[in-house]
């Protein structure tokens, strides 16, 4: 089954500040759809629809004067409007006027300006003079009618003039009520076609911006992951920083801190307990070879002498272990050349009584590193320890040391096939089960190396053997 992905914080935020977004302008376009229902405000676009009506109506009699004829159009508009009233004149003067018509608008027109208090002249579209503005005021020399205009005609613009007017009229009922049903779906394409450019341009601006404020308050979250990602074995007890995480998630940052605190003090409990026992066994092992030692000569006691060197050589590499807990400031300037001379011609003995050669191949002149001695010591005694255990019996071991610093331990014996070059580092990992090693020393021979920032390695050698390589990138002097 495959494993679905996390989901990203990021994108889960940008969609629901979308959706909030848009939610929040629908609540907001129902409140004044509510208010418009309520408030029922009467708009000023029917005086324009009785001008259309009664455009195809009037008309002159035989003898030219003005007349009004009863057309369909506007026999239907007086349906709706039952009580629309109007004035029509001409040039001559002449007048026709119908229905309950106020008095204010029956008079002559200069009459009806000098009522206005304020009102728009528009010419015609294709008369150069401009629109003027026309207000009944009063003033310090009393009652005055003001018309004005900003330019005395039409070609004083600045190239483009942009006039924007929205007339909206809503589906009328027979008795003149708006038929709200038959204007819902041409109001949801106005509200769509004005609401959609809305939306649109708030979630692209959301969806450009959040990620960057994610990313900028995810920051110091980020830093922390990777302070995470660096803690190893060696690094167990640090604590990842808070400073920078959002408070949020500052709880979860604390409880893995603790996590990590209670994970090191286990492991400092086990450390202990291994040290303890390790160093617990060093006694009774030591009286065990004593009384060995004191027995005769006999092929059984000479075999009981050499398991209880392997028990002694176990409990010494279990101590190995916890030495590479000392903190890495113990370094210090070693010559690798004496190093590697001591540690041959210290295993020389064993070497010879177990059927080996011991050689030891010096560089061309001293090599300085800065080291841990002991540790570089303890993992060196233990490949050469292997090669003793694992070499067949017979032939030379060898301890070079090159000019680049590299250390290698060879033997003459069946060598390590190269599938099993990675396993036998693994702990207690034998390549034969009735062998005499613990199947310690290479790990510990590696670790030490990895903690150094070195390697070991095992290469393919000339001949037959194993031939492994420690290379420690420490400083040389």
């Amino acid at each position: 089954m495959r494993q679905r992905r996390p989901r990203s914080l990021q994108w889960v935020l940008v969609r629901r500040l979308i959706l909030l977004q848009a939610a929040m302008l629908a609540i907001f376009i129902a409140l004044c759809a509510a208010a418009l229902w309520i408030a029922n405000p009467t708009p000023l676009v029917d005086n324009e629809a009785s001008v259309a009506a009664l455009k195809g109506a009037v008309d002159r009699d035989a003898n030219g004067r003005l007349v009004v004829r009863e057309t369909a159009e506007l026999e239907q508009f007086r349906e709706s409007f039952p009580h629309v009233w109007y004035v029509i004149r001409d040039k001559t003067g002449q007048s026709i006027r119908s229905g309950a018509v106020p008095d204010i608008y029956a008079g002559t027109p200069g009459l009806l300006l000098d009522s206005v208090e304020r009102a728009t002249l528009n010419l015609n579209r294709d008369d150069l003079r401009p629109e003027a503005y026309v207000e009944n005021i009063t003033t310090k020399a009393g009652p005055v009618q003001i018309i004005t205009a900003t330019r005395s005609s039409r070609e004083q613009t600045d190239g483009l003039e942009v006039n924007i007017s929205a007339n909206v009229d809503v589906a009328r009922n027979p008795d003149g009520s708006r038929n709200w049903q038959r204007a819902l779906p041409a109001l949801s394409l106005i509200v769509l076609i004005l609401v959609l450019p809305i939306i649109l341009v708030m979630g692209l601006t959301t969806l450009v911006t959040t990620p960057a404020v994610v990313r900028r308050s995810f920051a110091g979250l980020v830093d922390t992951a990777d302070q995470a990602a660096r803690i190893d074995i060696n690094t167990r007890g640090m604590q990842l920083s808070v400073q920078r995480v959002p408070q949020e998630i500052a709880p979860l940052v604390h409880a893995f801190n603790q996590t990590l605190a209670r994970l090191a003090h286990g492991y400092d409990q086990h450390n202990r307990f291994l040290t303890d026992a390790a160093h617990e066994l060093r006694t009774p092992i030591a009286i065990l070879r004593t009384r060995a030692e004191l027995l005769t000569k006999e092929p059984q006691s000479e075999r009981l002498l050499q398991d209880i060197e392997r028990l002694s050589h176990l409990a010494q590499q279990l101590l190995d272990h916890q030495m590479l807990e000392r903190p890495g400031d113990e370094r210090r300037i070693v010559n690798l050349t004496e190093l590697g001379r001591r540690v041959a011609a210290d295993l020389a003995p064993l070497a010879i009584e177990a059927g080996y050669d011991l050689a030891f191949e010096p560089p061309a002149g001293e090599i300085h590193v800065e080291v841990n001695g002991s540790q570089i010591e303890r993992a060196l005694a233990n490949l050469v320890r292997n090669a003793i255990d694992h070499g067949g019996g017979s032939g030379i071991i060898t301890v070079a040391i090159d000019e680049s610093g590299g250390i290698e331990v060879r033997d003459e014996g069946p060598g390590i096939p190269a599938a099993e070059r990675e396993n036998v580092f693994q702990p207690f990992y034998r390549l034969q089960p009735q062998s005499r090693g613990a199947g310690l020393g290479l790990n510990l021979a590696r670790q030490i190396a990895e903690l150094h920032g070195g390697t070991v390695r095992i290469l393919d050698g000339s001949g037959r053997g194993a031939r492994v390589r420690v290379e420690l990138p420490a400083s040389r002097c």
